[in-house]
């Protein structure tokens, strides 16, 4: 019998293994991700800094399923999600992954509960389902009082708040960042950072940021760069 104190390990909620991307310059291949390999588990938080150009985004793309790339795999909770067909790809990474950019990707027509609702629609929930979801992720992010503002009448922290609620309406298991503070003046920069490390807890999610703020950075559990394609912590 086994000791009690001895437990099998759990699957890693992420794990990529020799992941490799190039792109084409004037006939050129310019290889951006070799082999690259590493995990994550449920919850953990991870800050990928560095230049500009040295495949962050790229990098990020791909782990949202955004992209694809030219070799490896990427497993969620085991499964890969590459071996998916298109439909059911799309309807992973809908129900999945939560995706904040930089200029939000808004849809400036819309309020903020509408532009909250989005994802819940895709997935065919009924509207007042995906209206009651929206509003109760909109209110946990200090937006209580803006739910019916056109989101072109919001300041900018308050719309890259409604791209935050958008991305964790279906409480997704894994939230993407791309520079999510990258627009943002200190105070609500540091807002976003303190956000986001308290729905990180409170959710349970994996969190991904691509920034070139270290103070945000430094929330982080782990910091990792991309150095000649591949992936090395910074400390």
């Amino acid at each position: 019998m086994d000791s009690p104190h001895i437990h099998e390990r759990e699957t890693p909620l992420i794990q990529v293994e020799g992941l490799d991307k190039s792109f084409r310059n004037s006939g050129a291949e310019i290889k951006i991700l070799k082999n690259v390999d590493f995990e994550m588990a449920a919850g953990e938080t991870a800050a990928v800094v560095g230049p500009s150009g040295i495949g962050k985004s790229t990098l990020l793309h791909i782990l949202g399923t955004l992209d694809r790339p030219d070799r490896g795999k990427i497993l969620f909770n085991g499964q890969d999600v590459f071996a998916l067909d298109h439909i059911r790809l799309a309807a992973f990474r809908n129900e999945s992954i939560g995706f904040v950019f930089q200029f939000h990707h808004l849809l400036p027509e819309f309020s903020a509960i509408e532009n909250a609702m989005m994802p819940a629609y895709i997935q065919g929930i009924i509207r007042l389902k995906a209206y009651r979801m929206a509003e109760e992720i909109l209110v946990r992010v200090g937006l209580k009082d803006r739910l019916h503002h056109a989101v072109t009448k919001l300041s900018g922290g308050e719309q890259q708040r409604v791209a935050l609620a958008r991305a964790l309406v279906l409480n997704p298991l894994v939230l993407l960042a791309d520079e999510p503070t990258g627009n943002l003046d200190r105070k609500n920069a540091e807002q976003v950072h303190e956000l986001l490390m308290a729905l990180n807890q409170e959710y349970g999610m994996t969190l991904v940021v691509i920034t070139h703020n270290m103070a945000l950075a430094s929330y982080m559990s782990r910091r990792v760069t991309i150095s000649e394609g591949r992936l090395v912590d910074t400390d």
